[in-house]
């Protein structure tokens, strides 16, 4: 089986069981958000990687279905309640929650998708392949990563009325609400393969490197990605006043004019584009973009090395395809 054969159809098989959730009828109010998001598509990466992870450890595929769906329903309600804080008209290119309904719909439905997360771990509780062991780690690993978005999501708000965010607090936050879920998407694979401790923890490891690492590309490629395939203009965070990895790093390294000038800007309502121009180019001569650059090579490594740990299989190799794509992208 060729490895895009073996990803199309391990993408396919997530969306067939997302389809064949059941919704019931009433309350309508209830049930048609949560059916309305699972049918809004996305890259479905997290249940990806936790079939992968299992058949990686040798295990069966099939067999981590409902751990799969558990993680990407999870994920889905995350995106739920985000668009409520964020006050997010469209997800998705579509009406989101909040804003087709309302917000106490969107709340009451988010929900109901956490607690529909969980009932999909419970076939592993009475399934006598599995050890009351790894049940518990699995639903530990599980509410683990929950509190762990949590985290990040509150640091993340946190961080928007503060001007001393360090680097270390940075890559808390990003740990939070970008990687602590694929990370636990690998490790839940992982236990639903009967793997060891050595591989459940480097699955977990290497969900977080993946995770973080996706995150400070996205912040570099704002800077530098072409914006006719990246989708805006470079420096679209700087407009939007958001504090990025590069943009602390360059704080660190700015003296007190360049300081004054990337704050100033971050903190302006309607910065101009000659403004953002000028943090842009203050950003080139501190050599923050190369260094990023070298970060983010540093991360991708690290996955590779943890990747290495595990024998050759097809599983193995559509990861690391998924990894070599991810690093390579340009937008």
């Amino acid at each position: 089986m060729k490895n895009q054969d073996l990803r199309s159809q391990l993408l396919h098989q997530i969306e067939e069981k997302i389809q064949r959730i059941e919704f019931s009828n009433e309350p309508a109010s209830l049930y048609q958000p949560y059916k309305y998001t699972m049918d809004g598509g996305g890259k479905r990466i997290r249940p990806l990687l936790t079939m992968l992870a299992a058949g990686m450890c040798g295990g069966s595929v099939e067999a981590s279905v409902p751990a799969a769906l558990a993680v990407e329903v999870l994920h889905n309600f995350t995106l739920v309640h985000d668009d409520i804080m964020d006050s997010a008209d469209t997800r998705r290119g579509r009406p989101s929650v909040f804003k087709k309904w309302d917000e106490n719909v969107a709340i009451l439905s988010g929900d109901l998708m956490f607690a529909d997360a969980m009932r999909f771990l419970h076939p592993y509780g009475a399934d006598e392949n599995y050890s009351k062991q790894e049940y518990f780690d699995l639903n530990s690993t599980f509410l683990n990563a929950i509190v762990t978005v949590c985290e990040g999501q509150a640091f993340d708000m946190e961080f928007v009325n503060r001007e001393d965010v360090t680097l270390d607090e940075y890559i808390r936050m990003i740990s939070g609400k970008t990687a602590a879920l694929l990370a636990a998407s690998l490790k839940m694979g992982g236990i639903t393969a009967h793997a060891t401790t050595v591989q459940k923890d480097a699955l977990f490891q290497l969900g977080m490197e993946m995770g973080i690492a996706f995150q400070i590309q996205d912040d570099l490629l704002d800077a530098t990605a072409d914006p006719e395939k990246f989708g805006k203009r470079p420096g679209g965070d700087i407009f939007e006043g958001k504090k990025t990895y590069l943009t602390i790093l360059a704080l660190e390294r700015a003296n007190e004019e360049q300081s004054n000038i990337i704050t100033s800007t971050l903190e302006a309502s309607n910065p101009d584009e000659k403004k953002v121009d000028e943090v842009l180019s203050i950003m080139k001569e501190l050599n923050v973009m190369n260094d990023v650059a070298e970060i983010l090579q540093n991360y991708y490594s690290h996955t590779y090395q943890l990747l290495e740990q595990f024998e050759e299989n097809e599983y193995k190799k559509e990861l690391e395809n998924l990894l070599i794509f991810l690093q390579n992208r340009d937008h």
